[in-house]
């Protein structure tokens, strides 16, 4: 009886009692029970006992190595696509369509214009572009009928309209040109000509057309328009529009033609893309537009389809970075995780009466054991000591 009791009793004594007994001022030995009295320390060794020999370094690569195959990696990748696209779907208050109006806002008025300037500076900058736009476009372009007739009545009426033309003859007309011209028809000219220009000479005739056109504007311009019609200047540039293309031109000035588009064109966006792109940033309205995005990104059959392929091509870049860099994730990862503490302040947090549960849950039976253990060898002791008094 005594074996077994007092085996009972150191047993209850590793866990009671569970708080320190005083007796006065003195504390009583043996309380707390061991475990509680050595609580802290015991969470510090299953901390140690744990991160030392089970959840090692290698441990957590392996465990890290089964957890992250592609297949996991692709299913987390693809519910949090659909869980993003959810939130979205549900968003009755815009706020994506406000992000995103806030991102593209930001790009077009920041971002891209210091780019861009960047970019510029470059010589290759645009040059492919540039090129086949000349060689694709402005290369075989042509006016069409239409075209060439508008532009015709364009350039008589406003660029070269009677008036105007007037005005450019008296501007040219004056008497050193004059003069000029009379010289030079009188000194070579020949045969009848040569009679009738130093007979006559083209200086009246010229200071007569000079004082017409200043004096009689109003009848001028009717002349002038009468012969502009007369002589079908309008059918004429008409025809030369039409006829009119760069592959006519040689191919020296075909080359030198599209050099001179890439530069300028590269010159201006780097003088003044940025204030360009700032200018269309400011005049565009960015939240319609991200509202018509994600409306339309709400919609869209392709967005739904394409998850997979997108959460597929994630996985896999993942899973290659993971095969590379597993060991610094990991070694970078646990003392982020800081299990150990974790460990420690977890077993702390628990009570005495909870400790006792959990251990007397997983060894009740060898505990058990232990004190049947000692009521045997108790017994037995007794027993040989009872002979050995008889015998003696």
């Amino acid at each position: 009886m005594i074996g077994y009791f007092t085996n009972d009793l150191a047993i209850k004594m590793l866990f009671r009692p569970y708080r320190a007994i005083y007796l006065g001022k003195r504390r009583l030995p043996f309380t707390p029970g061991l475990i509680p009295r050595n609580q802290e320390r015991l969470a510090r060794r299953v901390a140690d006992t744990i991160m030392g020999s089970l959840l090692t370094p290698g441990e957590l690569q392996n465990l890290a190595r089964r957890l992250l195959q592609v297949e996991r990696i692709q299913g987390a990748v693809l519910w949090l696509l659909r869980l993003g696209l959810e939130q979205v779907q549900a968003d009755r208050e815009q706020k994506t369509a406000k992000i995103l109006g806030g991102i593209l806002r930001d790009l077009f008025g920041e971002a891209l214009p210091r780019l861009l300037k960047v970019w510029a500076r470059q010589k290759d900058f645009l040059a492919v572009q540039i090129d086949h736009i000349f060689d694709r476009v402005l290369l075989d372009f042509q006016f069409s009928d239409m075209q060439a007739r508008q532009l015709s009545d364009w350039i008589l009426e406003a660029v070269l309209p009677p008036d105007v033309l007037r005005q450019a003859i008296v501007d040219f007309l004056t008497d050193r040109n004059i003069q000029v011209i009379d010289e030079g028809f009188r000194e070579k000219s020949s045969g009848t000509y040569w009679v009738v220009a130093n007979l006559f000479g083209l200086r009246n005739s010229l200071v007569r057309l000079r004082s017409f056109c200043l004096d009689e504007k109003e009848i001028a311009n009717a002349r002038l328009q009468e012969l502009i019609l007369s002589l079908e200047v309008r059918d004429r540039i008409q025809v030369w529009l039409q006829s009119f293309s760069l592959q006519n031109l040689p191919v020296s000035t075909v080359r030198q033609l599209r050099k001179t588009t890439r530069d300028n064109v590269r010159a201006y966006v780097q003088q003044s893309g940025g204030e360009l792109l700032q200018g269309l940033g400011e005049s565009i309205d960015w939240e319609k537009v991200s509202v018509s995005i994600v409306n339309r990104l709400r919609a869209s059959a392709v967005v739904n389809t394409s998850l997979e392929i997108v959460s597929q091509e994630f996985a896999v870049a993942i899973d290659r970075y993971l095969e590379r860099d597993l060991e610094k994730v990991v070694a970078q990862a646990i003392p982020i995780l800081a299990i150990d503490e974790a460990i420690v302040s977890r077993v702390q947090a628990t009570s005495p009466e909870e400790l006792e549960m959990a251990i007397q849950g997983i060894v009740k039976s060898e505990l058990q054991g232990i004190v049947n253990l000692g009521g045997i060898l108790g017994m037995t002791i007794g027993l040989l000591q009872s002979l050995f008094l008889f015998l003696s």
